[in-house]
């Protein structure tokens, strides 16, 4: 049995497989969400079908790097991203990611276009609004960096992202709302650069009951990749259903409807 690695990507970027399948013919490479690690994701690797590895980008300041400064601004944040999947482009691969994510996944792969390096056979983001549009509703739905600790820890609880066990726990509750608080501010940096677009297939799934508003999901995703594009809606919230999210590895590997197929 193939245990769980944790290994460091040029730059110090590090990536956890919880079941590496290193003759797996592609790799799901998946970007967390803002507070996040690679924790909510590791059960995926048993979901998903032989032929393709679990891999996950674990931001600076958690788990295996939670000694290593956390990303001050944007662009830190999606260069150290860009250095850990550029140690994973040998194989094909699909780039994921949920909410924060979902803005790192799609700067990312237009990075790694402009500088001319592999980019991924398909794009999946996931609870996150069009990075255009990201200032516009950002407010209504998201906490501020200098919100009250106590405003923060509401927030995380209201939305699932903090369990009964940790807010049970203070020292544990200051670390989640001070990782939440950095990434929120590198959040905050983030200004989308007009004309930035991908040229992969792009799917968007999105919660029927999540807060942020996703009615015109297609107007404003679609036109930021000149590839197949498909938009789903999931029942539940921002992390969908528990049974959803169990099986969202399936939107991951499945081909986005109009794209071509490699052989």
């Amino acid at each position: 049995m193939n245990r769980p690695t944790m290994l460091s990507a040029p730059g110090g970027a590090a990536v956890h497989r919880p079941r590496p399948r290193p003759d797996a013919e592609r790799v799901l490479v998946c970007l967390s969400y803002c507070g996040g690690g690679t924790a909510p994701f590791r059960q995926w690797a048993n979901a998903l079908p032989d032929d393709v590895e679990l891999a996950l980008i674990c931001y600076p300041g958690r788990e295996a790097r939670f000694g290593t400064p956390f990303a001050r601004v944007w662009t830190d944040l999606r260069d150290d991203v860009v250095r850990a999947v550029r140690g994973l482009t040998g194989r094909p691969y699909i780039l994921f990611g949920h909410s924060m994510g979902s803005w790192v996944a799609f700067e990312t792969a237009a990075e790694l276009e402009r500088l001319g390096l592999a980019v991924p056979e398909a794009l999946v983001v996931s609870g996150g609004v069009a990075p255009p549009r990201r200032r516009e509703v950002s407010g209504d739905v998201v906490p501020r960096s200098d919100d009250s600790a106590e405003a923060l820890v509401r927030w995380m609880r209201d939305l699932g992202q903090v369990s009964p066990a940790i807010a049970a726990e203070p020292e544990l509750v200051k670390i989640a709302v001070d990782l939440l608080r950095a990434d929120l501010a590198v959040s905050e940096s983030y200004r989308f650069v007009p004309g930035s677009r991908v040229s992969v297939p792009l799917r968007v799934l999105y919660g029927t009951e999540d807060a942020a508003p996703f009615a015109d999901v297609e107007r404003h995703w679609r036109p930021l990749t000149d590839g197949a594009f498909q938009a789903v809606e999931l029942p539940g919230g921002h992390f969908y259903t528990p049974d959803v999210w169990a099986r969202l590895p399936e939107w991951c590997t499945l081909p986005v409807p109009g794209a071509a197929v490699a052989h």
